[in-house]
């Protein structure tokens, strides 16, 4: 089986049971490292629940990443910018996001979006361009990785993600957590080398925080801009080094809940 992101050859890994029915090969790209199962034939059963009955920790992800990203945005990129949520499942982050002021819109042709409707990328001008855009828990989703990717990265030059990455030995990935082949949707998955190497590949620039947060963009940043702060010395000076620049470049950050709520309002009222 040829690897789908360099095209060149995989080695058989291991064969798994998916959706416990389903006897799958895993395999692993020679180049790069990057897994992948064979031909997805099960995807269509395995989507009949758009959101898995595994992932418990959506709403919690979510908020997490609220909390981690705004403060990326607020200092890295143009606050004030137009933000879109790939497969943003029913709108959840798209919705904590413009509550906390940042004018994010959600898309996701398989989930109906229900906490940010009229926040939506069809209730936008063609055409329109994104500051960032971001995909979190996709890549492992995605049958042909490389196609999809570079369908995100015609909206921004800027796309920030998650996906869990590899385990470093190989016993590890033979228990991990993240195959998920009790749900069947997981088909993908990465190491930094792989990332990278799509990176590159797209002409863009790699970044990570070597577990999970993952950047692809144009510009050029300091090598650990998605690292989080573990020191509660350094956290406490990098919190008020973000207020600063926050309330000196940008002024208050405004919630747009109260702003939205009229806006819909008036829709329901036209």
């Amino acid at each position: 089986m040829q690897s789908k992101i360099t095209g060149r050859d995989t080695t058989l890994l291991f064969t798994k049971l998916v959706l416990n029915k389903y006897e799958v090969k895993y395999y692993r790209c020679n180049e790069t490292g990057f897994i992948q199962t064979e031909h997805p034939f099960w995807l269509e059963e395995a989507y009949s629940s758009i959101i898995t009955k595994l992932d418990i920790g959506l709403p919690s992800r979510n908020i997490d990443l609220s909390v981690r990203v705004s403060k990326l945005l607020a200092t890295k990129f143009n606050r004030k910018g137009i933000f879109l949520d790939y497969a943003g499942g029913y709108g959840l982050f798209t919705r904590l996001m413009r509550d906390k002021g940042f004018n994010f819109y959600h898309t996701d042709k398989y989930c109906q979006n229900l906490f940010a409707e009229h926040f939506d990328f069809t209730d936008l001008p063609p055409g329109t361009t994104f500051e960032v855009v971001s995909a979190f828990e996709v890549f492992e989703h995605l049958p042909n990785p490389i196609e999809e990717i570079k369908k995100m990265l015609e909206l921004s030059d800027n796309l920030l993600f998650t996906t869990e990455l590899q385990p470093k030995q190989l016993a590890d990935i033979n228990n991990w957590w993240y195959l998920s082949q009790e749900t069947g949707q997981h088909i993908a998955f990465y190491n930094v080398e792989s990332l990278a190497y799509i990176a590159k590949h797209l002409g863009y620039k790699f970044y990570t925080d070597g577990k999970f947060l993952h950047l692809f963009s144009k510009q050029l940043f300091n090598q650990d801009i998605l690292k989080p702060v573990r020191d509660n010395f350094l956290l406490r000076k990098t919190k008020k080094i973000v207020k600063k620049a926050d309330e000196s470049k940008y002024g208050k950050m405004e919630s747009l809940l109260m702003a939205d709520w009229q806006y819909i309002k008036d829709k329901l009222n036209s």
